[in-house]
């Protein structure tokens, strides 16, 4: 993923000065140094990086620090807290209100990725119970109304463009009056690629900005773009009022750091990254979860949402209820995996848990992954009730795993080897035995209710160590019920 290698970096000259015994002014300015390094190269522009060394540097004194502070969560914190200034400027973005309708104009570099985020953001909301509609008023890319057509029509979202007029003011215009009849109350409007030296362009989105007269103003950013991306985005945010940022191709290989730069320039929030090419991989922005797991200190809040959004609510009070039996069967385990699939790409989803950085998902492993599970899946669909219901693994002797390897086309060795994994789940589940279960039976209250004891049996004890032992686990866990504050991710708990 875009950023992760910059994780990386900051994470293991945190890591470094963590295994110093002493914490002194060398100890922290190899650790800056460090970091300044891993942000330059990931293309962050040159006066972000050396004003975040300097505030670091005025917030953590170790002079003026007294015996007993915590010195090393206290420069933690400082990192957190000065990339978090980053990539937010302190001021929320216009937020859409359902039935009054409200126009959003896209701006953007040409490949930006912009025509195929409008249509994300339109699906992102279209799923949240607003009526969004798309107006193409990019009259100067060839196929610009065939995409954005293509991609409504998948998400059954209405649209308006034209093969024959060639003016996008025109065509801005009389689309919004159109969806305003229609009462669409999110109207979004696609505006033609550009970059800074073109004047011509930058003026025709003024004209479209003045006859359409946008609510907020979106301006899509390539993370991959580099260390142009401050200028870039600062000429757009002259010529029209860029209220917000989203950055996309958030999945690929890409430094990324001038995507940071970018947010800087605009002093607009990022709302929403993209993450993939397909219309569901889209994330809210939220900054200091983003951070968190940047730095590999995970977000167990945006976790437990993910498993929120997969598990029915009317499933969830009966999930809970076997996770505190702790009898693990196959069919709980092929519900799980269903589950695992339903919740996004494995190294998203494992980089919100700490001690996950997302460099220990690689690409090629993620796929991997994700292709054990499918195949697991296949196996589990050739056996019986019974053996899905069991408990016991020795109900699987060897003349059944034939007959399911021989059903699901697969080698005997294959099935023993899923029957492993189901071995070694079933011992984690087990350990979960006795856990409370909250009246409304719901994940979040399972957040709540779950205490650090079950927790550290769970968790692997490398895991467990990079937390910081028992004492960061329980900062964590009262972190778990809280989407707003991540701060307990560097154990900002009461010492």
């Amino acid at each position: 993923m875009v950023l992760q290698q910059l994780g990386g970096s900051i994470s293991r000259a945190l890591q470094q000065m963590s295994n110093a015994t002493i914490i002194d002014e060398k100890v922290l300015n190899e650790c800056l140094n460090e970091i300044t390094r891993a942000l330059l190269q990931s293309d962050v522009q040159f006066k972000l990086v050396r004003d975040m060394q300097t505030n670091i540097k005025k917030i953590v004194n170790l002079d003026d620090l007294a015996a007993g502070h915590n010195k090393r969560r206290i420069i933690q914190q400082a990192v957190f807290n000065e990339l978090c200034k980053i990539l937010d400027p302190g001021k929320p973005s216009f937020t859409p209100k359902k039935g009054k309708p409200s126009v959003v104009m896209f701006v953007g570099l040409q490949g930006s990725g912009k025509t195929t985020t409008c249509t994300k953001y339109a699906f992102h909301h279209q799923k949240k119970g607003w009526k969004p509609a798309l107006v193409c008023a990019d009259t100067f890319r060839a196929g610009a109304f065939d995409q954005l057509k293509q991609n409504a029509t998948k998400a059954k979202i209405p649209f308006y463009g034209s093969y024959m007029e060639s003016d996008p003011v025109k065509i801005a215009e009389e689309g919004v009056e159109r969806f305003k009849k229609e009462n669409c109350d999110l109207i979004i409007v696609d505006t033609s690629g550009r970059h800074k030296q073109e004047a011509a362009l930058f003026e025709e989105m003024r004209q479209v900005s003045e006859a359409t007269k946008p609510d907020l103003v979106i301006f899509v950013m390539d993370s991959s773009i580099g260390q142009a991306a401050f200028d870039q985005a600062q000429a757009f945010k002259q010529s029209v009022a860029v209220g917000a940022v989203i950055i996309t191709k958030m999945d690929g290989h890409a430094k990324g750091g001038g995507a940071l730069s970018a947010v800087a320039a605009t002093k607009s929030p990022v709302i929403f990254i993209g993450t993939g090419e397909h219309m569901d991989e889209f994330e809210v922005f939220d900054v200091k979860p983003f951070v968190s797991r940047l730095l590999g200190m995970g977000d167990l809040s945006g976790f437990m949402d993910k498993i929120q959004e997969v598990v029915p609510m009317d499933q969830q009070p009966e999930l809970l209820q076997k996770l505190s039996e702790g009898n693990f069967t196959l069919r709980i385990m092929y519900e799980q995996f269903q589950n695992i699939l339903k919740m996004g790409p494995i190294g998203q989803v494992f980089s919100m848990l700490p001690g996950f950085s997302s460099e220990l998902m690689p690409k090629g492993r993620e796929k991997e992954s994700q292709a054990k599970i499918k195949r697991y899946m296949t196996m589990m669909d050739s056996m019986t009730n019974e053996e899905l219901d069991s408990s016991n693994p020795k109900l699987m002797n060897e003349s059944r795993m034939m007959r399911i390897a021989r059903g699901s086309g697969r080698q005997i060795r294959d099935v023993m080897e899923m029957m492993e994994e189901y071995k070694r789940l079933a011992k984690i589940w087990s350990k979960m035995k006795g856990l409370k279960i909250p009246k409304k039976g719901d994940m979040s209250a399972l957040s709540r209710n779950m205490n650090a004891q079950h927790m550290s049996k769970v968790l692997p004890p490398q895991m467990l160590k990079q937390i910081g032992g028992m004492g960061g686990l329980q900062t964590l866990m009262k972190q778990m019920g809280s989407t707003k504050d991540m701060m307990g991710m560097f154990g900002g708990g009461d010492k």
